[in-house]
């Protein structure tokens, strides 16, 4: 059964079955001085293709081959493998050097402005804790998600059309869809792959995208009370500000008052003990983290509501595809778990309360 289909040519003919009468539409002879033969690794049906056709799709089953992709040495890997096992010790240990050092030097003068302040915030301290890091252990440590299998390299498996657009991965040897990506650093194709993150160790992609976005927002969340909680307690340990008049800077009265309000902060510091040094470390830490996790939360978010991906969107800026995706609320709601509009649900809600109504 011989047939050709090749994306550079013009000329294309459909697949013959055998025993079959030719219908007149099917009857089309390409003029072809050089043709070789190729079997189709989708359905395994011969192809008869022009000489130095690096890319075609099948007629068939719609798979694509390329010539030119070729399964490469990853001489990397592993040096890979290990900056990724370091950066998430590190990670975590540094979680939880934030989380103890936050509580030895910011709950001990809480407590001492109330007794229900400080369960309050121990509470909610314990709250954020648990959210951040069992996020980031599911982020980090579930399956980004592997394509669901799919029949392939034989014709009466394979139906028409039963590969469209798939190609052909040399590191799995097994077919992979548009929304498939192979990623070298774990070793396997990943479905709906955003990127790779070093700092989980992992691909984010369908099956752990999920936990990824919470993990950011909770550590978002975490920061801002880090860095709110530790700003306030700092301010009620700080040693009073001495008054030290400069009688010498006369230039002005806004610049002598400047002086001398910033030689008595540096001669506060002097007493301050270390408790307050902890404090202002977590200030900057928080605000810094906060900052840069917030702007990567606000990146993906923008993805998700346009319905892409990071390498969605890498790969149709690159191949110059201005398709306009469905840009709703709806791809957040369902991204996060609803099947069902927002609105959809508040109005079985609203008219359940009018029909049980009496």
């Amino acid at each position: 059964m011989d047939f050709t289909d090749s994306a550079p040519l013009s000329s294309v003919s459909t697949p013959l079955h055998s025993g079959s009468i030719p219908k007149e539409e099917d009857q089309y002879v390409a003029s072809i001085s050089d043709v070789h033969e190729i079997t189709c690794w989708g359905c395994g049906l011969r192809l008869i293709l022009s000489p130095y056709t690096p890319v075609f799709k099948c007629g068939w089953c719609g798979a694509i081959t390329n010539h030119n992709a070729h399964k490469q040495n990853d001489k990397h890997f592993w040096w890979r493998r290990l900056r990724d096992r370091c950066f998430v010790i590190i990670l975590l240990l540094f979680m939880l050097f934030i989380i103890g050092s936050g509580v030895w030097a910011i709950y001990p003068v809480i407590f001492s402005v109330s007794y229900l302040c400080g369960v309050s915030h121990l509470t909610i301290t314990g709250v954020l804790s648990l959210t951040t890091l069992s996020t980031y252990v599911l982020a980090a440590f579930r399956s980004p998600g592997a394509p669901p299998p799919i029949a392939w390299g034989s014709y009466p498996v394979v139906g028409r059309g039963g590969l469209d657009r798939y190609n052909f991965c040399h590191f799995c040897s097994k077919p992979k869809s548009p929304n498939v990506h192979h990623c070298r650093s774990c070793r396997m194709c990943v479905l709906d792959m955003d990127h790779h993150c070093p700092f989980i160790g992992n691909c984010v992609g369908a099956g752990n995208h999920r936990s990824f976005i919470l993990f950011l927002i909770s550590a978002v969340v975490s920061t801002f009370y880090v860095s709110i909680v530790s700003a306030y307690v700092a301010f009620k340990i700080w040693p009073p500000l001495r008054h030290i008049p400069t009688t010498v800077l006369t230039k002005s009265t806004v610049v002598t008052i400047l002086t001398e309000y910033t030689f008595s902060f540096l001669i506060s510091v002097e007493y301050l003990p270390i408790r307050g040094f902890v404090l202002i470390y977590l200030f900057f830490a928080s605000v810094s983290v906060e900052i840069g996790l917030g702007v990567l939360l606000w990146q993906q978010l923008c993805y998700i509501y346009e319905g892409k991906t990071y390498l969605s969107q890498l790969s149709s800026n690159s191949n110059g595809n201005d398709e306009v995706e469905e840009k709703d609320c709806q791809n957040l709601v369902r991204f996060f778990g609803f099947p069902y509009p927002a609105t959809r649900c508040m109005l079985s809600f609203w008219n359940s309360k009018k029909i049980h109504k009496k």
